[in-house]
């Protein structure tokens, strides 16, 4: 038993004639609460007529604490105990059972009964007065191959670097029905090492679980969201490629994926526990030991059933592996040029029909870009570039491009003929690009002649060897002079008839001379 000295035995006692609490005392002398409550209650029995003895005496024999009689400090305050609240005991009881806190109660008990003592004394003894109800939980069944869980943990220490150790990610999938677990642990993680510790997992239990249900962590779930969340792009594509339903729980619940997390706690409690490892590899093959020695054989303690037992009763409930792994990519955004084309990693590939200066995705894979529109519609895909600058861009995309219409030109020019299609290719060969213009010219000339006296014409030209456009245009100018004739007619819709042209002359002169005969009179 602490005895305190004279001097602060006194002090304690004046404090306490003046009203001061225990909280009060001990924050102004630093002694204890408990040897401040011993002391005040034996200064209030020395004030009580029926105490014995001298105050000191009672102080140096003090007497055994009374026991609670089993009632729990946080459900209920002792009878015996000094506040200043007692007398209000069955009000303030009401009062909590309403749902009022301290600070309420407090406010009413100065307003209606004239309370004197402190807020901290209404606070400690409404403290004491609450009860907290045990929390229920729940068992969470499936059926066989219906739901795995997922989360990350932390790993035991390994060596980082020189002398320095670190904790690596401890990652673990958890079959629900029959509790069998894959386990590894990775120094970075990412949206592309998520997914594939997702797919490695899969692979060694041999199939696909319907579900899995993961924790709101930035590499799985880009916007927690209770009614839709928002999985990033990679990790959904995975599952989707196996098969998978990723479910996120609701944020801070974690109670609804507690398999896994009994099963990180058993991994750092049992597996790892006090051990410290070289390199990673050696962890993920302790790990791998441990889980085919210890783990899958153990006798599960809610089910009463051996783990690897229960799993080979739920493998074949899996779903089947694809034939082939899932392809990662990276999604990126970017805006399409006046050119129609995206750049990717220095290099430009075709984005259309997209609107120019719109935004799409990009997914950049090893070997291929694919660019999508903001619903996720394929618009291209591409063979990936590995030379800077160069860029890919399919002939149908293209607008009118004259050092790029050789081609259709001469398409064009043979549907007149074989001879004109012989005569154009010979003179873009003889000219080069600077043949283009005569080649639209020869194109142009069907709005004049016939496609047969073109045909001849080009014919003639190919025979003399001289192989110009004028050549073919001046014969067909002359075939057409020749060919030209005067038709004169005498009578038609748009003529009128000789005899009206005469009586219009005898009108009109028969008028003027009265006119000159007139002007004579005056």
């Amino acid at each position: 038993m602490n005895v305190l000295k004279p001097q602060h035995r006194t002090t304690i006692i004046t404090l306490l004639e003046n009203g001061r609490s225990q909280h009060e005392i001990h924050r102004d002398t630093g002694i204890h609460r408990s040897t401040i409550r011993r002391y005040e209650r034996q200064w209030k029995r020395s004030k009580c007529p029926m105490a014995t003895g001298s105050e000191g005496a009672d102080i140096e024999n003090v007497p055994p604490r009374p026991p609670d009689g089993g009632e729990s400090k946080l459900n209920k305050i002792p009878k015996c105990a000094a506040s200043e609240c007692a007398p209000y005991r069955e009000w303030i009881e009401s009062q909590v059972v309403l749902g009022r806190n301290a600070q309420s109660i407090y406010q009413d008990l100065v307003e209606r009964h004239a309370f004197k003592a402190k807020y901290n004394s209404v606070k400690r003894f409404v403290r004491g007065l609450k009860s907290r109800e045990p929390e229920r939980f729940d068992v969470l069944e499936f059926l066989p191959g219906e739901e795995a869980q997922v989360d990350y943990g932390q790993g035991a220490l390994t060596l980082y670097k020189q002398d320095k150790y670190k904790r690596p990610y401890l990652f673990v999938m958890t079959l629900k029905f029959s509790g069998k677990s894959f386990r590894k642990v990775v120094w970075k993680t990412s949206q592309e090492v998520w997914a594939k510790l997702h797919e490695e997992a899969f692979r060694s239990f041999g199939g696909c679980p319907q579900f899995v249900v993961l924790d709101n962590l930035k590499e799985g779930v880009i916007k927690p969201d209770i009614y839709e969340p928002v999985l990033n792009r990679v990790y959904e594509a995975c599952m989707s490629h196996y098969g998978v339903v990723a479910q996120p729980c609701r944020v801070r619940d974690p109670n609804r994926k507690g398999t896994v997390e009994s099963a990180i706690q058993h991994t750092q409690s049992t597996a790892l526990k006090g051990r410290k490892f070289e390199t990673i590899e050696k962890q993920n093959e302790w790990l791998a030991h441990w889980e085919e020695k210890w783990a899958a054989p153990r006798i599960h303690g809610r089910k009463k059933r051996q783990v690897m037992e229960m799993y080979l009763e739920e493998k074949p409930h899996l779903k089947a592996l694809p034939p082939e792994g899932f392809r990662y990519f990276v999604e990126e955004k970017r805006t399409v040029d006046d050119a129609g084309l995206v750049q990717v990693k220095g290099s430009y590939y075709g984005a259309l029909p997209a609107a120019l200066y719109s935004v799409v995705k990009v997914r950049i894979y090893e070997n291929e870009i694919v660019v999508l529109d903001s619903d996720g519609l394929v618009l291209r895909r591409h063979e990936r570039s590995k030379v800077k600058g160069a860029f890919k861009l399919e002939a149908s995309d293209r607008i009118f491009n004259p050092s790029r219409e050789t081609t259709k030109l001469i398409e064009r020019i043979g549907k007149i003929g074989p001879r004109s299609e012989d005569f154009a290719c010979k003179l873009f060969t003889e000219l080069g690009r600077t043949g283009h213009g005569a080649l639209y010219g020869l194109l142009s000339l069907v709005r004049d002649y016939q496609c047969s006296d073109i045909e001849a014409a080009c014919g003639a030209v190919l025979d003399s060897g001289h192989v110009t456009y004028t050549s073919v245009k001046r014969i067909l100018e002359r075939k057409q002079s020749k060919t030209k004739k005067v038709d004169l007619k005498q009578s038609g819709p748009a003529i009128r008839p000789i005899d009206d042209y005469q009586t219009f002359w005898e009108i009109n002169s028969q008028t003027n001379k009265e006119e000159e005969d007139g002007d004579v009179y005056h």
